[in-house]
């Protein structure tokens, strides 16, 4: 999904696709041909191009199904050196089943989903409140209208990081009784006007809300802690893991996996380090924000950050505390008999 951006951005207008970090990502991914390279985030295919135009064969995943069209070109243009398989990146390791090269993450929701209204992601777009990546599961209308107000606060608060998120859930509860949330605007108005905006205040009043929501609606940290695990198996020794994120939960997950993954532990505080597990990664240097330049061009990429890892020879193994990786306990909401 390339082309994401900062928190404003993020989940507001419409904006050209661009792919954000491109030439760090190839940097650090340095694809070759008769490597296996997988994009786990396919979208408008900005990163799956410029990798296939550096040789290598590519696999790309997306769980949108209205890329779909986008792959059978891709499909065209490069026969069998593309394949599309479609699904979570959660699962890559299932789905592929060769060892890979590198994989590249581009975490977050898409410029194409954005721009279209009717997909419910952005306030400045009237549209259906909706947020599903997948298109499948219950919606973020679902949540809205149906979640009980302390778990309305966390979504908010933890997964938003609004300040004010118990007072928009205590608005939230009270109007819903009179009339449910069904758009996008009525909900981004509501807010404003619980909120309204001050002077000099850059960002919509309805920013972080939204946000809290499309993260809870398609568990995208729990499929980031997942697909960081799922790549660990899936990637052969030396084979690289680069991933770009676009706000500061998504980059201590992956700040945090890797600095775990990439320094050996003690088996108890009574025992020497090197006798805990290998490494199973190393860091390829400090991670990587957007130049000025692309900043001013592309001001998704304003909040953007590259991390990446090369693979070592070490077993794969199992994260033993997601929620020491930073994952927020977010996943009390139980709607209509949880219908995800």
């Amino acid at each position: 999904m390339a082309g994401h951006g900062d928190v404003s951005s993020s989940v507001g207008g419409p904006a050209r696709h661009i792919p954000v970090l491109l030439d760090r990502v190839l940097e650090k991914l340095a694809p070759q041909p008769g490597e296996t390279i997988l994009d786990g985030t396919f979208g408008a295919g900005g990163y799956s191009r410029a990798i296939l135009n550096r040789g290598a064969d590519l696999i790309a995943m997306d769980r949108d199904p209205a890329v779909a069209a986008t792959a059978a070109d891709f499909a065209g243009e490069y026969g069998a050196r593309f394949r599309f398989a479609p699904g979570n990146f959660s699962v890559l390791d299932k789905v592929v089943t060769e060892p890979l090269d590198g994989i590249v993450l581009d975490i977050g929701v898409s410029s194409m989903q954005l721009d279209q209204a009717e997909r419910g992601f952005s306030f400045q777009q009237d549209g259906p409140l909706d947020m599903r990546m997948a298109q499948s599961g219950f919606s973020a209308a679902d949540v809205v209208n149906e979640a009980d107000i302390k778990e309305l606060t966390r979504i908010f608060g933890l997964l938003g990081e609004e300040k004010q998120a118990s007072r928009i859930a205590r608005m939230i509860g009270q109007r819903r009784m009179e009339q449910p949330f069904t758009r996008t605007g009525d909900l981004a108005k509501a807010i404003a006007d619980l909120m309204p905006r001050r002077a000099g205040e850059r960002i919509h009043p309805a920013t972080r809300a939204f946000q809290g929501l499309r993260i809870f609606v398609n568990d995208e940290l729990g499929e980031l802690v997942s697909a960081l695990e799922a790549a660990e198996r899936a990637l052969k020794p030396r084979g690289r893991l680069v991933v770009v994120t676009f706000h500061s939960l998504e980059d201590r997950i992956v700040k945090r996996f890797m600095l775990s993954r990439s320094e050996a532990k003690a088996v108890s505080r009574h025992m020497p380090v090197t006798d805990g597990p290998s490494p199973t990664f190393e860091r390829m240097g400090a991670a990587v924000s957007a130049s000025d330049d692309e900043a001013a061009t592309n001001p998704r990429a304003r909040s953007a950050r590259l991390r990446a890892a090369r693979r070592t020879h070490a077993p794969a193994r199992p994260i033993e505390n997601r929620k020491a990786l930073g994952l927020p306990d977010v996943h009390a909401l139980r709607i209509a008999g949880d219908r995800r």
